[in-house]
């Protein structure tokens, strides 16, 4: 498994921008590469769900309710993902966490940073 940390979550209002990053600083890796990365979010009384996703071979996909909205991108050499979200709506709040996936060393997951947007 991969130690992940997210940050840059926060209290924001609508219509900010915030980013976050999802960074790997304990792991013997020297690069992200081999592996798919992808945020999922939390919120109170709510199932886990998918935001973004971008493969090892960098194709991205997102939920629909953040398409046009959120970015998503990587970094490998840095070991880092990020998510820039702008135009952030109260839905949008919850608890953002970064997951990593390869065949070789299975799922790893971060502890998670809060997002939330007042109205």
């Amino acid at each position: 498994q991969v130690f992940l940390r997210e940050s840059g979550g926060g209290l924001v209002q609508a219509g900010g921008s915030l980013r976050l990053s999802c960074a790997a600083p304990r792991t013997i890796l020297s690069t992200f590469a081999p592996f798919d990365m992808t945020w999922y979010r939390q919120a109170p009384e709510k199932q886990r769900e998918l935001v973004a996703t971008i493969t090892s071979g960098r194709t991205t996909d997102y939920a629909d309710s953040v398409k046009g909205r959120f970015t998503i991108s990587r970094d490998n050499g840095k070991k880092t993902l990020y998510l820039q979200m702008t135009n952030l709506k109260p839905e949008d709040t919850g608890v953002y966490l970064c997951s990593a996936y390869s065949p070789a060393m299975g799922r790893s997951w971060g502890q998670g940073t809060q997002v939330t947007v007042s109205s």
